[in-house]
């Protein structure tokens, strides 16, 4: 993701968080926080379509502990692969992000609400089982 891609990136964000505000406010502060946040788009037709969002968690560290912060994509192509496209492509790209600072991937943290559909897409790309339900 780059600033040219904030305002679609936010529409995919209202569309597909409507309880949440501000949409190009929150994706410009995680753009901005590179390379702590790590940000992806996907593009179908030269329009976002969806992204993802990466954080490395408690410093920079020889072994990195990332978490999948935020993943949208729009509702009219949800079911059809994006999502997963999102992490197995963009997942590479942080690993290089990782070795360009000395940093290896340790573990993947996930967290979202129990009743979320997007929990099987996290077990069947990430190996992501539930540790805890607060």
């Amino acid at each position: 993701m780059n600033s040219a891609d904030l305002d679609e990136a936010a529409n995919v964000h209202s569309l597909a968080f409507p309880r949440q505000t501000h949409s190009y406010e929150w994706l410009k502060c995680s753009l901005s926080a590179t390379p702590r946040f790590l940000c992806f788009v996907v593009e179908e037709q030269c329009s976002v379509i969806g992204y993802i969002v990466w954080m490395q968690k408690s410093g920079f560290r020889p072994e990195a502990v990332l978490e999948l912060e935020q993943l949208a994509v729009l509702p009219n192509h949800q079911g059809k692969g994006v999502g997963k496209q999102l992490i197995e492509n963009s997942l590479p790209l942080v690993k290089e992000q990782l070795a360009k600072q000395g940093s290896t991937l340790k573990h993947v943290l996930v967290t979202t609400r129990a009743d979320n559909v997007a929990q099987r897409l996290y077990r069947s790309t990430l190996g992501a089982e539930i540790e805890a339900t607060i």
